[in-house]
């Protein structure tokens, strides 16, 4: 079994990659509505303001006076690069598989610049500002700034192919995946909090001398920016202090819908801890329920939250709300 003294002394900061993709929908709203839906037929219009010319993407109040706008106008659908920035890696759910630049646009017959790809086949050198351009159409459109694949030298462009049938709704609304990767360093406090739980150790640190524990560790004391140096055990047990019902799925959480979120005061701490809890009726969670903590298999602890899999309830009297409101 490890020591407290042992993981500290072993507190190089940990690192690894983090990625965090979803789905994003949003709703359109009328100018944008009728932006995408002339995307989907294969046009491209803008908005007339009166201090700011043709905007493209068409905004729905003047940049100055905020008047509201309503005058579309079709633009393009060639036009200027203006400025570029060249992408040597496309990332994953970029659409083009080869480098590119994305390129400030300035269409015929707009005032403003819109931002979008330009594919030069992954020749840098074939791109510069001042260059002629054109959208390149997907063929199937569905009313979203995908259906410009992206924007092509003009004399390469083709017209763009017919909508489909039946595709003249309004669009309401579109989504868009996200995807954001980076690499996380957890930091010297962090980094003990995590070495500690791949012993089935939850540690938290406090200043010395004083009774205020937090978990995870912070580094330093939020109340008066002293340093956080003693590092201490807390329980696994704790009270319930919040709840939420989750009833949307996640891919990085593999449970069954709906489950429930809590946020447990362990025995020894002054931070509530944020995980999932398990083996417990949706109508039986309640404030101030004891819950302990359920590890993984001892061949599966690491050095991640995963290490402990729920919380489950106990059998140990509620604590009263009094005793921990402050928390909530």
């Amino acid at each position: 079994m490890a020591s407290i003294e042992s993981i500290v002394r072993d507190s190089q900061p940990l690192k690894g990659p983090h990625v965090i993709e979803y789905p994003f929908r949003r709703s359109c709203g009328p100018i944008l509505s009728e932006f995408f839906g002339a995307l989907r037929e294969g046009r491209i219009v803008g908005i007339r303001s009166k201090t700011a010319g043709v905007l493209v993407p068409p905004s729905e109040y003047d940049p100055v006076t905020a008047e509201a706008l309503d005058e579309f106008v079709d633009v393009g659908p060639g036009g200027e690069v203006v400025s570029y920035s060249w992408v040597s890696k496309p990332r994953p759910l970029q659409r083009l598989d080869h480098p590119f630049a994305f390129a400030l646009i300035k269409l015929d017959g707009a005032d403003a610049s819109m931002l979008h790809m330009v594919d030069v086949g992954g020749d840098e050198s074939a791109i510069q500002v001042g260059m002629r351009v054109a959208p390149r159409w997907s063929a199937e459109r569905k009313g979203h700034i995908a259906d410009i694949e992206a924007f092509v030298a003009e004399a390469d462009a083709v017209a763009a192919p017919p909508v489909l049938s039946g595709e003249d709704k309004p669009v309401r609304a579109i989504r868009t995946p996200l995807r954001l990767e980076y690499d996380f360093t957890a930091g010297r406090e962090q980094t003990i909090f995590l070495r500690g739980l791949a012993h089935k150790m939850i540690l938290g640190a406090r200043r010395p001398g004083d009774d205020l524990v937090y978990v995870p560790p912070r580094g330093a004391d939020p109340r008066t920016a002293e340093p956080t140096s003693e590092i201490v055990e807390v329980s696994d047990k704790g009270t319930v202090v919040t709840y939420s019902i989750v009833r949307v799925p996640s891919e990085n959480i593999d449970l069954e819908l709906p489950y429930v979120c809590i946020n447990v005061l362990l025995d020894g701490s002054n931070l509530p801890f944020f995980h999932v809890l398990q083996k417990c009726e949706l109508d039986e969670v309640r404030l101030g329920m004891r819950v302990q903590a359920q590890w993984v298999p001892d061949a599966e602890l690491s050095a991640s939250v995963t290490s402990i899999a729920f919380f489950a309830p106990i059998d140990e009297p509620d604590v009263p709300y009094e005793d921990f409101k402050e928390y909530c």
